[in-house]
């Protein structure tokens, strides 16, 4: 539900446009692992559905990347020019990182790979990543604002899970061990 007040999302991305996005996502998430950071990191695409605003790679288990991008943008932007960028994601965002993206104005969540195949990833009981199971469109349900929602996307999911298992592996080995 768009209100008045907001101007209308630019028009979906092209398929040319969304593969260049989740590329330049999945880039960045090697470029983090390079750094020993988390496999999580969000871009904050433009209106165009390609220019990067902002890029944001996972802190720790309480900063994450969509969260932390959400509060960047919101300084750095108005509330109006928000609602038509988009927010892309490795990862489907969670609980904490959707509603601070539904604060922040973002009008449009892109991600490649859901919570559950993250969880799949991590084992149970990881302290580094307790996930919720808690899809970001049931998170967006509840509120008064239409956000979009993109995700997951098969062809980029595949490749963010297992990019992200080259994390996750050897925490999981040595959990066991």
């Amino acid at each position: 539900m768009a209100s008045s007040k907001f101007p209308e999302r630019p028009t979906l991305p092209t398929k040319e446009q969304f593969d260049l996005c989740f590329a330049e996502t999945l880039d960045a998430q090697v470029e983090a692992m390079k750094q020993g950071k988390r496999p999580f990191v969000a871009l904050l695409i433009g209106p165009d559905n390609r220019t990067v605003l902002l890029k944001h790679f996972s802190i720790s288990h309480v900063d994450h990347a969509e969260a932390s991008l959400a509060r960047l943008a919101a300084i750095h932007y108005t509330q109006e020019y928000l609602w038509t960028c988009a927010l892309y994601s490795s990862w489907e965002p969670c609980a904490m990182c959707a509603a601070t993206c539904y604060w922040a104005n973002i009008g449009r969540v892109v991600y490649a790979a859901r919570e559950t195949e993250l969880l799949q990833l991590t084992g149970e009981g990881n302290e580094e990543n307790m996930t919720l199971n808690i899809p970001c469109r049931e998170i967006f349900a509840k509120g008064q604002k239409d956000i979009q929602v993109i995700g997951p996307v098969e062809k980029w999911e595949k490749h963010t899970v297992e990019l992200s298992d080259k994390y996750w592996r050897p925490i999981r080995e040595n959990k066991m061990a």
